[in-house]
C-alpha cells in the first residue's frame, strides 16, 4: 500500500540532520576526552581539548544556519553537550589538578561552578528570542571553560605549584561559576557578518593572532579570555555610573532654580 503524503511527513520529521549534530558529537566527545585525560593526569590534552570543544562548538551552529538545519533536536542535543564540555569537564579538570587537596573547599567549589554553568545554559534557553542578540547575561559558559582550562594549561606548562595557586585557581573556579549566572553584560559578537566584505587590513589583524596564539597557546588563550571576563564587570559599571549621572542630571533639569526666576522677575519689574 502506497505511504500517504502525510505519512511522508511525519516519516520526514522523524530524522535528525547529521552534518551540524556531526560537530555537536565532536565537541561532546572532545568534552569527555578532556575528563578522561585529567583522570590519568594528563592535563595539558585535557585542557586542549576543552579549547578544541569550544572551537566545534562554534561551528556547529554556523554550519546549521548556513545549511539550513537548524532543529529543535540539534539546539537541545547541543545544550546537552556544553553542559558536558564546558559545565563538567573544566570543573573536573581543575578538580584533579589543583583542588583536590582542599577538601570540601575543592570540591564545593568546582561544584559551584558546574551548578552556574547548568543554570547558565537553562537561562539562555529560555531567552532564546527575547534577549538582545549583541550580549550575553553573565559570562557564557565556554568563556568561563576557557579560562578555567586555559589556567590549568599554564600551569601545567610551567609548573606552577604550592598552596598559593591553589588559592588562585579555587578563586578562580568560584568567580568564573558565579559570573557566570551573574548579570553582568559581555559582547556576543554576533552582530559580526562574515559575509561582507572587509578591509585589507583585518586580513592582517587575523595573521598577527594566529602567529600570537601558535607563539604561547596556553598563556595567549587564557590572557585573552580572562581580559574577556573582566571587560564585563569594567563595562557593567561604565554603563551604571553613565546613567546615574543622566538620572542625576534629568533631576537637575526638573528641580526649578530659584535665581532664574529671581532674575525674571526683577527683569518684568
Amino acid at each position: 500500500m502506497p505511504m500517504t503524503e502525510h505519512k511522508k511527513k511525519q516519516h520526514h520529521r522523524r530524522g535528525i540532520y547529521l552534518l551540524p549534530n556531526l560537530f555537536t558529537t565532536a565537541a561532546l566527545f572532545s568534552g569527555f576526552y578532556a575528563i578522561v585525560a585529567a583522570m590519568q593526569s594528563r592535563f595539558e590534552p585535557a585542557a586542549a581539548a576543552i579549547f578544541v570543544a569550544m572551537l566545534l562548538d562554534g561551528l556547529d551552529g554556523r554550519v546549521a544556519r548556513m545549511t539550513n538545519t537548524q532543529s529543535d533536536f540539534g539546539a537541545e542535543y547541543d545544550s546537552l553537550s556544553d553542559m558536558v564540555s564546558f559545565g563538567l569537564a573544566p570543573a573536573l579538570v581543575m578538580y584533579q589538578w589543583a583542588l583536590s587537596g582542599m577538601g570540601k573547599a575543592g570540591w564545593l567549589a568546582a561544584f559551584i561552578y558546574t551548578a552556574g554553568a547548568a543554570l547558565r545554559l537553562a537561562r539562555f534557553n529560555t531567552q532564546v528570542g527575547i534577549a538582545d542578540k549583541r550580549y550575553f547575561q553573565g559570562l557564557a559558559s565556554p568563556a568561563a571553560a576557557a579560562i578555567v582550562a586555559g589556567m590549568v594549561w599554564v600551569g601545567n606548562d610551567y609548573a606552577l605549584q604550592g598552596k598559593a595557586m591553589n588559592l588562585m585557581a579555587w578563586t578562580l573556579t568560584l568567580l568564573a561559576g558565579l559570573l557566570m549566572v551573574s548579570n553582568v553584560r559581555y559582547h556576543s559578537f554576533k552582530g559580526l557578518n562574515f559575509k561582507d566584505k572587509v578591509p585589507f587590513v583585518s586580513i592582517l589583524l587575523i595573521v598577527l593572532i594566529i602567529v600570537l596564539v601558535s607563539y604561547d597557546p596556553p598563556v595567549i588563550l587564557f590572557s585573552v579570555f580572562l581580559l574577556y571576563a573582566l571587560s564585563g564587570p569594567v563595562w557593567t559599571l561604565m554603563m551604571l555610573r553613565q546613567r546615574r549621572h543622566e538620572r542625576q542630571a534629568q533631576r537637575n533639569n526638573e528641580i526649578p532654580n530659584p535665581e532664574k526666576k529671581n532674575s525674571a522677575d526683577d527683569f518684568e519689574n
